[in-house]
């Protein structure tokens, strides 16, 4: 029996991992739970987004112009870039196996944003970082 999603540590998420007990109280809140079955498209490239993803439980794969980038898994999350820019998806992700994730819309993730500011120095510096790598395989 797979277990509960909400079951995740939050604080074992290195995005959420400085928040306090209270703030992990508030964004647990925001969270919605879904079941996703295998090979379900998550998020498509160049569609607008609208929703953050953390994966509790299964893989998912990253693809770029059809071809495979990453695999993520438990304690992953994608959809952010989308919902700070508010341009389209930069990648598909793809369930690999059965999953379970929590989900923030658009809304609930700005309200996140606003109630736990942390969280936004965390995205930052991850952006900053898929950047630098995103330069250093284009330049070498």
């Amino acid at each position: 029996m797979a277990a509960h999603p909400k079951a995740l540590d939050l604080k074992t998420v290195w995005l959420f991992s400085s928040c306090t007990t209270s703030e992990l109280r508030k964004i647990r809140g925001q969270l919605e739970e879904a079941h996703v079955p295998a090979e379900k498209v998550l998020v498509e490239e160049g569609t607008i987004g609208r929703e953050f993803f953390l994966i509790v439980n299964g893989t998912a794969i990253v693809t770029r112009n059809g071809k495979k980038v990453a695999s993520l898994g438990p304690g992953a999350y994608f959809g952010e870039l989308a919902l700070l820019d508010r341009r389209p998806r930069s990648a598909s992700v793809t369930s690999e196996t059965d999953m379970d994730v929590l989900v923030l819309s658009q809304r609930q993730f700005n309200g996140v944003l606003d109630l736990v500011p942390a969280i936004t120095h965390k995205l930052l510096s991850a952006m900053a970082a898929r950047l630098r790598e995103s330069d250093s395989k284009a330049f070498h």
